[in-house]
């Protein structure tokens, strides 16, 4: 007897917002199957907003409203029991954070909690990392968002440390991110790894899992350091024009995507790694598991 539980995660990043639907498949005997449904991402760039001006505007509330209420219509299609509506960085540091989320109960009647790092690490690494994490290995996670850079270390399978920072992709695109925070996050890395042999680096985070498309490589291969540092070279040399005409990127990619691969790159010298792991989860995965599994 199969029994589809159908549960929605909505992630209000500083770059997109993403509204997941999920089939949860549960069948007597056997570990429940999460299966992704639908996936839509909205390209509104609240940090710009957030980290230059220090709160949300007026143009990009009234999108942000439009986009809530087409989410909860889909919630409404696909029939959704529960969701959970989580926002990060941008809306955490837009004085006006905390008027946007009534606003938004108000006319699109969708609830939103604004979580800190801490709670964001937390989520994205409850996704389902067992498969990818051998326990006599040491794994430093990385992900990337638009605001900030979650990282946690992870060995013999369970979780050592964890730790945000206020560098992300669009804090980076505004040169926001000043010497002390690279200092400090080289410190945190090289600290936390000292004592391993070896460290092996899993990112998540849109920018890396176009990264990984773009390689070509079968899920479960990992990318190398050179392979990445060739590829941050390539990037480079080609304007913002051609990233888009050239190599398909969405318009809201093609800009991130270089600062996203240095703190990738920083990362992996920092720690040693000589490979970077690329699994599909992202912090609307974790919310659908948390949630599943009554952890949130």
């Amino acid at each position: 007897m199969i029994k589809i539980k159908k549960y929605a995660a909505i992630d209000i990043g500083s770059n997109a917002m993403r509204l997941l639907i999920v089939n949860i498949v549960e069948q007597e005997g056997k570990e429940p199957q999460f299966n992704k449904s639908s996936l839509v991402r909205v390209p509104i760039r609240l940090g710009q907003d957030a980290f230059t001006v220090g709160e949300i505007s007026e143009e990009n509330l009234e999108r942000m409203c439009d986009a809530m209420k087409a989410f909860n219509l889909l919630m409404k299609v696909h029939k959704v029991e529960r969701y959970m509506a989580f926002a990060t960085s941008a809306m955490r540091e837009a004085y006006n954070g905390k008027e946007v989320v009534a606003l938004i109960k108000k006319k699109a009647d969708i609830k939103i909690e604004i979580i800190d790092g801490k709670k964001e690490a937390a989520i994205i690494a409850s996704t389902d990392l067992h498969h990818l994490l051998k326990t006599d290995e040491t794994y430093l996670f990385v992900d990337v968002g638009g605001g900030s850079t979650e990282f946690t270390l992870f060995s013999n399978g369970k979780m050592i440390n964890s730790r945000s920072f206020k560098a992300g992709t669009v804090r980076l695109l505004n040169e926001m991110v000043h010497d002390i925070v690279w200092d400090e996050i080289e410190k945190w890395i090289k600290i936390n790894t000292e004592e391993y042999d070896e460290v092996t680096l899993i990112g998540s985070g849109g920018n890396i899992n176009k990264l990984f498309k773009m390689s070509g490589k079968i899920q479960e291969k990992p990318l190398s350091y050179i392979y990445m540092n060739s590829q941050y070279a390539f990037l480079n040399s080609l304007s913002y024009e051609q990233r888009i005409s050239e190599l398909g990127l969405n318009p809201d990619r093609a800009d991130v995507i270089i600062p996203a691969t240095r703190i990738y790159l920083n990362a992996m010298k920092w720690s040693g790694a000589r490979h970077i792991y690329v699994p599909k989860i992202g912090l609307s995965d974790g919310i659908v598991k948390a949630m599943y599994y009554g952890k949130i």
